[in-house]
């Protein structure tokens, strides 16, 4: 069918809603905004979807997010398990709670029962909840840190990660399959209530997740000596993590932390911000603005649906702001974690740190000094979720840290996805075990870069919407994969790995292996020095990024050598632009 028809299908079937027409009719006269909305359906991939929320079948809106659990719902009944039921989660963001009832009466009217949260919640709470509750899957309605006109819809399996192979195929396919809007399933909510098929969750499991956060504290000494001094600035950026982020530093004796005011309360519109990123600058200026008037140690920022954290530090020589990157609060965590975990009880002979081929060497760096093993996993979470379950399922490894470059990471396996929730309380309680060596987190960075090497990681990334911007995006890819570059910044390539062929080229003698991971489109070029470049396709936004990383003798040569990497990528995307 073609745009047009599915547009005129949409005015005239009674079956869509008055609003939704009303909104369409209102389009009648712009051709191209039809097209964008129709051309295609909004595309369930291994994220599930993530879309502008509008009428359209390439949208994001009640009907789109029936279709996605109408295959759903397909998928756990072949399975055999539609008796254990799917936990749903929402966030701020427009339309969440409406997404999540919608999702929630379909599943019910397909005889699969929806355990849903009372009001919102963060997404490592959704994957607890997934397991807590013995649910089959789990629905979590957000876009993360998206601009306000997005909504998404992430599914996670019964081991609480998101989908990975096969169940993230196989639900795809059953999506795809579901071709007619009037054949999907919905119910009243009464009469889901009635008949057992729609339960309210809240407290009991918000008091059992807080629970399983405690138990990854390390040094609750630190805490009792200073927690009363340390001056914390939090920031949930209109989301998901206010509430259980200050309870759980509280809980745990953390005296002075100072909320920033105008980003407190929930928002889907996120006034404060162009887009609630605590990656960006932006995310931190009333923050810091606060930081300096009570003259704080640390100040943390959650993503609306707090998986995400972004970390500035203070500096007690000069008195600034150091921001901390993903990669650098991440090998913070992890030598914290781990370093504590050896000198207070051992480590275990199998355990490892696992990250993603984006994240920073300093990764590999730390797993040697500790004498853990390494593992490597392509881009997203769902991926360090995976290893987990190889673990418990083989009884061979131990989960001792995982982080990605994007601002997350995962202390205990109480959630298979990443938890700003735990990650904001392990920094803050890390910087009360510095505070009682008399130094700050900025001075254990310092210590880190002088023990393992000055690291420095960074992104550039071109964002290319619409359909023509998709197609580029794909040209890119086929550009670098025809043509690998043999040099870049002066750096000569030694290897080009395709995950998407499954090779890793040797540049010097074209000899040919397996890259050992699944099938995706990302490229990856080793070069001298420990520097490297990786190129892939964002999943979740109409992006294409490049991420690089060197090793410098200091930080003022890690930043030149940076710079120098990232002008070189600069003019690589120039070249095919």
């Amino acid at each position: 069918m073609e745009y047009k028809e599915r547009y005129q299908e949409w005015l005239s079937n009674p079956y869509f809603d008055a609003d939704t027409k009303a909104e369409l009719e209102g389009l009648k006269d712009d051709e191209n905004e039809i097209k964008e909305r129709f051309y295609t359906d909004l595309e369930f991939g291994t994220a599930g979807l993530r879309g502008v929320i509008g009428a359209g079948t390439n949208r994001m809106n009640i009907y789109t997010v029936r279709k996605a659990t109408q295959g759903l719902a397909n998928y756990i009944q072949k399975s055999g398990n539609a008796d254990k039921g799917v936990a749903i989660a929402f966030d701020s963001r427009r339309m969440s709670p409406e997404f999540a009832d919608e999702a929630a009466l379909c599943l019910a009217a397909n005889g699969i029962k929806a355990y849903v949260f009372e009001s919102l919640r963060p997404t490592p709470e959704l994957s607890y909840a997934v397991r807590k509750l013995g649910c089959i899957a789990g629905i979590n309605i957000t876009a993360s840190h998206n601009p306000p006109e997005y909504n998404g819809y992430k599914v996670y399996w019964e081991d609480g990660a998101q989908i990975t192979p096969p169940h993230d195929k196989g639900i795809m396919d059953e999506v795809k399959a579901v071709v007619d809007y009037t054949t999907m399933k919905t119910m009243p909510l009464d009469e889901a209530k009635a008949k057992g098929l729609y339960e309210v969750i809240g407290k009991e499991v918000d008091d059992t997740y807080i629970a399983e956060l405690k138990k990854q504290v390390l040094h609750q000494d630190a805490i009792d000596a200073v927690g009363k001094d340390l001056k914390i600035v939090y920031s949930p950026l209109h989301g998901t993590g206010n509430i259980p982020a200050r309870r759980i530093l509280k809980e745990l004796g953390f005296e002075n932390v100072y909320v920033v005011k105008e980003q407190e309360l929930p928002d889907g519109e996120f006034p404060t911000v162009s887009y609630p990123n605590p990656e960006a600058a932006e995310a931190f200026e009333l923050g810091l603005k606060l930081a300096k008037e009570v003259d704080a140690d640390i100040v943390l920022a959650t993503d609306p649906d707090a998986d995400r954290l972004g970390v500035y530090v203070k500096d007690s020589k000069s008195g600034e702001y150091k921001v901390l990157t993903g990669n650098m609060s991440g090998c913070l965590l992890a030598d914290y974690e781990i370093g504590q975990r050896k000198a207070l009880y051992g480590l275990p002979e199998d355990g490892k740190l696992i990250k993603t081929i984006v994240t920073s060497n300093m990764a590999d760096a730390i797993a040697e000094y500790y004498g853990v093993g390494l593992i490597e996993v392509l881009t997203g979470f769902k991926y360090i979720g995976q290893q987990i379950l190889g673990f418990e399922q083989t009884g061979k490894g131990q989960y001792l840290f995982g982080f990605e470059e994007s601002y997350g990471c995962l202390i205990g396996t109480h959630a298979r996805d990443k938890d700003a929730i735990v990650a904001t309380m392990a920094l803050c309680e890390a910087a009360a075990y510095y505070k009682t060596q008399g130094k700050t987190l900025w001075d254990a960075m310092i210590e880190m870069y002088e023990r393992y090497g000055y690291y420095k990681d960074a992104i550039q990334s071109i964002t290319l919407k619409g359909i023509e911007g998709l197609a580029k995006i794909q040209e890119i890819l086929e550009t670098l994969r025809k043509n690998p570059p043999a040099e870049i910044a002066g750096y000569k390539v030694l290897k080009a790995r395709d995950y998407k062929k499954d090779t890793v080229q040797d540049m010097e003698t074209g000899e040919v292996t397996t890259t050992g991971l699944p099938n995706s489109n990302v490229l990856y070029y080793d070069m001298p020095d420990g520097t490297w470049l990786c190129v892939r396709p964002s999943g979740t936004e109409p992006k294409v990024k490049f991420y690089y990383g060197v090793k410098g003798t200091s930080l003022e040569d890690a930043d030149e050598k940076s710079e120098e990497m990232g002008e070189a990528v600069l003019q690589m995307i120039d070249k095919m632009l």
